[in-house]
């Protein structure tokens, strides 16, 4: 089991153009730039937005669905933890280090020439919404962390209580198949967009 860190990050950056291109087209109340500084990528932001009128900036952590190019899938996962030189890290969901306010999640990203992206779907969501409304259903960092203790065998999908599996997300423990061992909550775009946590851009 290999880490794909060093290949998603030029497939990243084959992305951006791509990326850019809708945010210019759809955020025209914004003007953007990338964050090119590692200390401030490290913390959650990725792209910086700021308003035209009341130049307010919003951080924006860029998450895309790079190993299911060609591919549209329904939902997507939100880390909650992750092994690291065999230490369990805490995922980039609840740390409290990132200064992150929007997730933009790139879906069904397509690519019909040799390195080129050329559509995909982009949904933002307010990461602090978010999180609020995990926490009035319950679950909350403690809550997660304490099923991911009770469950740490598992692999694969684990059914929440909370959520309908179908309709609105679960678990997922990708234990046996990735180096960094990731615990995933995995959420249905629809159903963040029901709950007024997020947006369709593209």
């Amino acid at each position: 089991m290999k880490s794909n860190f060093l290949s998603d990050l030029s497939k990243e950056k084959q992305l951006a153009p791509l990326l850019d291109f809708y945010y210019e087209k759809h955020l025209k109340q914004y003007t953007f730039k990338r964050v090119s500084n590692l200390k401030q990528q490290r913390q959650g932001i990725d792209l910086i937005l700021e308003h035209k009128v009341s130049k307010n900036l919003f951080y924006v952590d860029e998450k895309a669905q790079l190993d299911y190019v060609n591919e549209s899938l329904p939902t997507f996962a939100f880390e909650l933890s992750y092994l690291k030189n065999g230490d369990q890290k805490r995922g980039w969901l609840f740390d409290a280090s990132k200064k992150t306010h929007f997730y933009a999640l790139v879906t069904s990203i397509f690519s019909d020439e040799e390195k080129m992206f050329t559509s995909c779907n982009i949904t933002f969501v307010n990461r602090k919404k978010l999180i609020g409304h995990l926490v009035d259903l319950n679950l909350t960092e403690e809550h997660f962390t304490k099923v991911i203790r009770n469950n740490a065998q598992t692999n694969g999908k684990l059914i929440l209580e909370s959520l309908h599996p179908k309709k609105e997300g679960f678990l997922f423990f990708s234990t046996s198949n990735k180096a960094e061992k990731p615990i995933n909550l995995v959420l249905r775009l629809e159903f963040l967009v029901e709950i007024g946590v997020a947006k369709r851009l593209v």
